[in-house]
């Protein structure tokens, strides 16, 4: 079966790598934005934001420590580890100039599955100053939220990430498709709530239970940001 592509529209949104497929590659809009709140995209902001750079990387395995080898960057620990890892609170002191490879199955995945010209990593923190930057230099615009994985792979979707890619799209303007519009009114509906809702949200409660509430905290700022975390030659930096 052939999927609509939402190609009649300016701003449309889809989940996943069959999102990015589908919707984000055939005749590539012009800019895509990535959203993983919890926590590639939120990671990748406050890295950006520090002016230190993430290398996005699909596999935390062996050859993620080959890889930044091979790109003169750190590897990122395991979130229980110590140092620098997908929990956002680790990153708050990086230094500026860092290269970070941060290996993520979600958001990294899908950064380097997208062939747009422009491709970004949107969240909560940034929504505003990511939708500003990619309105200025695009007209097709398509959010992907990641969404999460159960354990036989398949997508799970996340409510944080439809509600994130929905404020992203609330700051943009043109022709939304219904799937955007969906997202949108899922962020408007809450945008007085949006803490409350989210901190009780499966994925919140999940990275509470491990330690990890102050992770969470980060993550749930609105527009706390103005980084605007853009893929060059495979890593991301704080677009001019």
């Amino acid at each position: 079966m052939r999927f609509a592509q939402q190609s009649d529209f300016d701003i449309r949104f889809e989940w996943g790598i069959e999102g990015v497929r589908n919707v984000a590659n055939p005749q590539p809009s012009d800019a895509s934005i990535i959203v993983d709140i919890l926590s590639f995209s939120t990671c990748v902001d406050i890295a950006c934001s520090r002016q230190a750079q993430v290398l996005p990387y699909s596999h935390n395995d062996d050859s993620s420590f080959s890889y930044a080898q091979t790109r003169n960057a750190l590897l990122a620990s395991k979130r229980l580890e110590q140092g620098y890892s997908l929990s956002p609170r680790s990153l708050l002191n990086i230094e500026a100039g860092t290269r970070l490879v941060l290996p993520s199955p979600n958001g990294a995945t899908l950064s380097l599955a997208c062939n747009s010209p422009i491709v970004l990593a949107g969240s909560l923190r940034n929504a505003a100053a990511v939708a500003h930057y990619a309105q200025r230099h695009a007209k097709t615009i398509t959010l992907i939220a990641a969404g999460e994985r159960w354990n036989d792979g398949s997508l799970r979707p996340a409510i944080e990430d439809l509600v994130g890619a929905g404020a992203i799209i609330h700051y943009l303007s043109g022709k939304k498709s219904p799937e955007a519009r969906l997202a949108e009114q899922a962020f408007l509906s809450h945008h007085n709530d949006l803490s409350a809702l989210l901190v009780a949200c499966a994925s919140a409660i999940e990275l509470s239970e491990r330690g990890f509430a102050f992770d969470v905290a980060l993550a749930l700022e609105l527009n706390v940001s103005t980084a605007v975390p853009r893929l060059y030659d495979s890593s991301f930096f704080a677009a001019e």
